[in-house]
C-alpha cells in the first residue's frame, strides 16, 4: 500500500463515467453504434468503414498494448531476476514467464520458418487462438476483482473461485463455439488446418457455463458499487469472448476495446507510481513526463514489432508459407508471450501492484 502521507499528497486522476468506458462501457454504445451506420450505409460500406479504422486504429491501441507490457516486465530485470524484489516464487514466474517460454517460442517459430512447416505454424496459430481467450477472461476477472476492491468491495476465496470458474468456462464454450469439423483457414498470410473438436464438446462446454451461473449470482448477491467493474467483466466473457461474432462491425472493436481496458490499468499503475517518484525522497521526473515516455516507448516498439521488422524480414518475397510468413511468426509470439508476461505482471505477489490498490468509494 501507499503510505497515508504519500496518498494523501497525491492527486487522483478523475474517474467515474470515463472509467466505466474505458473498462467495457463503449461495447454497448457500439452496438448501437453499428445498428444506425448499417442503417444509413448499408452493410458493405459500414464495414468497409470500420474496418478500415480500426485496421489503423491498432497503431494507437492494439499494437502498443502488446508492446507496454514489454516495457513494464522487462523494467529493472537485473533486480527482479538477482534481487530481492520478487519472492522466490514470483521470481521462478518471472524467469519462466521472461526467459523460458520466448525461448520455446523462438525455436518453435524457428523451426516453423527454417523448414516452411505449415503444420508447425498452425500449432502455433491454434495456440494463439487457445489462448487469446483466456487473456480476455483472465482480464476481465482482474477488473471485477481490482476495480471491486479500489471500491472498498472485497470477494471471499469461494467468491474469487466462483467468478473465476464463470470467466473459464465462458473461455472454453466460447473456444468450443461454433462446432469445428476441421477446417482450411489463412492467418496473416499463412496457411494452416485446424484440428476438429470432439462433437461432445460444445454442449459440454455450455452446460458448464450455465452451471457456473448461479455460483457467480451468489458471488454478486450482497455487493454494491459494483456497475463500473461488473461492467468490465461481463463484457470480457460475453461480449468480447462469446458473443464476439454477434455484431460484424463491432467484432472489428473488441480487440481495440480489450485493449483500452488494458492500457487504462496500466495508467493507473504506472500513473500513482510517477506521481509518487515525483515527491520527496526521489525528486524524480514530473509524472506527466515519465507517462508520456511510456507512451511514446510503447507506439514505437509496437510499429517496430507488427510494421517495421516484419515487413524488413518478409521483403515481399513470397515463399512456401505465404508472403509474410515473419509476420505471422512475430504476431503470433508477441500475443503468446504477452499473456504469459501478464501472468506475472498482475499478481499480488508482484510488489508494484500497490499502486492499483488505493480505494474510490465513491464511484460507481
Amino acid at each position: 500500500m501507499i503510505s497515508p502521507s504519500i496518498a494523501l499528497s497525491l492527486p487522483r486522476p478523475r474517474r467515474g463515467v470515463a472509467e466505466f468506458l474505458l473498462v467495457g462501457g463503449l461495447t454497448p454504445l457500439l452496438f448501437v453504434f453499428s445498428w444506425l451506420l448499417r442503417g444509413a450505409l448499408g452493410l458493405d460500406d459500414a464495414e468497409l468503414a470500420v474496418g478500415f479504422t480500426f485496421f489503423y486504429g491498432a497503431h494507437l491501441l492494439n499494437d502498443p498494448h502488446f508492446a507496454v507490457s514489454y516495457l513494464l516486465f522487462y523494467e529493472d530485470v537485473r533486480a527482479r531476476v538477482f534481487g530481492d524484489v520478487f519472492s522466490r516464487g514470483q521470481r521462478m514466474r518471472y524467469l519462466g514467464a521472461g526467459f523460458l517460454v520466448p525461448a520455446v517460442l523462438l525455436a518453435w517459430a524457428g523451426q516453423a520458418l527454417v523448414t516452411g512447416s505449415a503444420f508447425s505454424f498452425g500449432l502455433l496459430i491454434q495456440l494463439m487462438f487457445l489462448l487469446v481467450g483466456w487473456h480476455y477472461v483472465k482480464q476481465g476477472f482482474g477488473v471485477l476483482l481490482v476495480l471491486g476492491a479500489r471500491r472498498g468491495v472485497r470477494f471471499t476465496a469461494r467468491e474469487r473461485t466462483a467468478v473465476l470458474a464463470h470467466a473459464l468456462f465462458g473461455w472454453l464454450y466460447a473456444w468450443a463455439n461454433p462446432y469445428d469439423p476441421g477446417r482450411s483457414l489463412e492467418e496473416k498470410g499463412v496457411p494452416y488446418a485446424t484440428f476438429a473438436h470432439p462433437r461432445w464438446l460444445e454442449p459440454l462446454a455450455l452446460t458448464l457455463l450455465l452451471l457456473s451461473v448461479p455460483p457467480l449470482l451468489w458471488a454478486l448477491r450482497d455487493k454494491r458499487r459494483l456497475t463500473t467493474p461488473l461492467t468490465g467483466f461481463l463484457c470480457s466473457v460475453w461480449a468480447w469472448s462469446i458473443f464476439s461474432a454477434l455484431d460484424p462491425l463491432v467484432r472489428y472493436a473488441i480487440p481495440a476495446l480489450h485493449s483500452l481496458q488494458y492500457l487504462y490499468f496500466v495508467w493507473l499503475l504506472k500513473g500513482a507510481e510517477a506521481r509518487e517518484r515525483e515527491q520527496e525522497p526521489w525528486f524524480e521526473t514530473a509524472a506527466p513526463a515519465r507517462l508520456l515516455r511510456l507512451a511514446l516507448g510503447a507506439l514505437v516498439l509496437g510499429w517496430l514489432l507488427f510494421h517495421g521488422l516484419p515487413d524488413w524480414l518478409d521483403g515481399g518475397r513470397p515463399g512456401p508459407l505465404g508472403p509474410t510468413p515473419w509476420f505471422a511468426a512475430l504476431y503470433a509470439f508477441v500475443n503468446i508471450h504477452h499473456y504469459f508476461m501478464d501472468s506475472v505482471l498482475w499478481r499480488r505477489e508482484n510488489p508494484r501492484t500497490r499502486y492499483l490498490q488505493s480505494t474510490a468509494r465513491e464511484l460507481p
